[in-house]
């Protein structure tokens, strides 16, 4: 077959995808192992760093092994948003038409959500996006840092980087930000291809329920209150960390129990009361040498450890051995360590 043109190119690249991916390594046969192997984009048309890519691109890309038709091709995006007409597999290659022309002298991100997985349920790892632009060179500016996710997993969050001079507030449904970066299991992410000079902030969205969508009640959404100036001497903002806490995330509270009465009878015991409403009532864990944890709601608590004789997992407060009360301020997902509870006879029990 002859190709000629200014197609050629891009159909040739396609026909190297394919046999990229006619190569991959294959799984375990039916019957064998279970497959554990997290799978990889291995390659795409264009590739990460494109420059001069046609307004109307042929798009692939390309994995390690079988992917999971559905999630995975639900899973691509285009950010600044684009529609995607038909997503196409073709054994380990997924191939994208857009339905609308590309913007002139612009830079586009493909990425891949946290539903990308293979066949058998492993999610993505790796890379998990591919930026390219239509202009005569990719923009140098990047923004290169690390969440500190609280309460939550990092890998997968989202990175919405938005023009600091267009005041736009985030639109989940709307996908409107300029570029995205995500964030690996580890946290680190990388938003590329940023116009210079310019000055960007930066949104974390955690889909923690998977739809793709914020929604306040389960998700995360959350400012970095940095805003990242990038200029022709200094393109690249990198070295960062952005502490990111789900608000929903219980704290934990450690400490241990002093005990020197010499009673031996019943159990050691340890629980928590919310200060605004004492029916909400929270026990802990106690091991053997007097170690004690408490996973408790935002708010203000108080703590207090016991003797419990009658082992009925309630204090009471005129024959039971206790410490006073602890008030104790939780934050979410916050951690409050070596907290000393102090055991005391009850009143007149001396």
């Amino acid at each position: 077959m002859r190709v000629s043109g200014r197609a050629a190119p891009r159909r040739l690249a396609l026909f190297a995808l394919l046999a990229v991916a006619g190569c991959a390594k294959k799984g375990a046969p039916t019957g064998g192992p279970p497959d554990i192997e997290t799978p990889h984009l291995i390659g795409s048309v264009p590739d990460s760093g494109a420059a001069r890519v046609s307004r109307t691109p042929q798009i692939g890309l390309v994995f390690s092994e079988g992917m999971d038709v559905r999630s995975t091709g639900e899973a691509v995006s285009i950010a600044p948003r684009v529609e995607i007409r038909r997503r196409h597999w073709s054994g380990r290659t997924l191939s994208i038409a857009l339905a609308e022309t590309l913007e002139a002298n612009q830079t586009y991100t493909l990425f891949l959500g946290s539903g990308a997985r293979d066949r058998h349920g492993n999610p993505l790892e790796g890379r998990a996006t591919v930026v390219f632009t239509t202009a005569d060179t990719l923009p140098p500016g990047t923004l290169e840092g690390e969440i500190e996710a609280r309460g939550f997993g990092a890998t997968g969050t989202y990175l919405w980087c938005y023009d600091a001079g267009a005041g736009r507030a985030p639109d989940s449904t709307a996908r409107d930000f300029d570029a995205v970066g995500l964030a690996d299991r580890d946290g680190r992410f990388r938003v590329v291809g940023l116009p210079v000079p310019g000055r960007y902030r930066l949104w974390a969205f955690a889909d923690l329920n998977g739809n793709r969508s914020f929604e306040p009640e389960s998700d995360i959404l959350a400012p970095i209150d940095t805003v990242f100036a990038l200029t022709p001497d200094a393109p690249v903002a990198h070295g960062f960390t952005a502490a990111v806490v789900n608000p929903r995330s219980p704290g934990r509270v450690r400490g241990s129990v002093l005990d020197s009465l010499g009673i031996d009878r019943g159990v050691l015991a340890v629980a928590a009361v919310a200060v605004d409403d004492s029916t909400r009532r929270v026990p802990g864990t106690m091991d053997e040498q007097h170690h004690f944890e408490l996973s408790l709601p935002a708010g203000t608590w108080l703590v207090r450890a016991w003797r419990d004789l009658d082992r009925n997992h309630t204090w009471q407060a005129d024959t039971e051995p206790a410490s006073a009360a602890r008030r104790i301020d939780v934050a979410p997902a916050g951690e409050i360590v070596d907290v000393t509870l102090v055991l005391e006879r009850p009143t007149g029990r001396r």
